[in-house]
């Protein structure tokens, strides 16, 4: 990211389950400074129902811009609307592999897709297992496009004593990619190690 980007990144929720780690991304930008463009899609919304008490029109309230997921006219649809890139936290499958053709059905997809084209970082962690080929050829396509795959795969070094220890040191590599240090991952330090 050059010094004149402006520090502002979109953040996609797809209906993945895992939601908590978007929310939980959401909540470490906040107080990171980093402005903050939220898409969520509908089966995101659903997810959010299933998987926490949290409400959708609260996790709304945690990004600084809010854009309906079939608001395709929104900033975030276009190249001359400067970002850091995007994080999509969790990604799904069907989102995966709509970016990968760049058939995008939704402002979720599109502003993906505008993020490879303008060549800006996309981050895709995805929320699946097993895998069959097929996925494995899309996130091979989506690497040669540009974006960093990013399976969501919790690091034992940090010996994690709760979910949450789980969830923060996920987020914390992800925002990483974006060097943005939000004080969340445990960092690997080989006097550590040694004992």
């Amino acid at each position: 990211m050059s010094q004149s980007s402006p520090k502002r990144l979109v953040v996609g929720i797809s209906g993945a389950s895992g939601v908590i780690y978007g929310i939980r991304a959401l909540q470490a930008l906040a107080d990171s400074g980093v402005e903050t463009h939220l898409v969520v899609s509908k089966s995101a919304e659903m997810t959010i129902g299933y998987e926490t008490d949290i409400k959708p029109a609260d996790v709304r309230k945690l990004a600084t811009h809010f854009h309906p997921v079939g608001d395709v006219g929104a900033s975030i649809a276009s190249g001359s609307f400067r970002t850091m890139g995007m994080l999509i936290l969790p990604c799904s499958v069907r989102t995966m592999g709509e970016i990968a053709t760049g058939v995008t059905s939704t402002l979720l997809t599109r502003a993906a897709d505008v993020v490879l084209k303008e060549r800006r970082r996309l981050v895709l962690a995805l929320r699946e297992t097993p895998l069959h080929t097929g996925h494995l050829r899309t996130m091979t396509q989506l690497s040669e496009m540009g974006a960093v795959v990013a399976p969501i795969v919790p690091g034992m070094y940090a010996r994690p004593q709760t979910v949450d220890d789980l969830v923060d040191h996920s987020v914390g590599r992800l925002l990483d990619l974006f060097d943005i240090d939000a004080g969340l991952a445990h960092r690997w330090r080989a006097d550590e190690a040694a004992d």
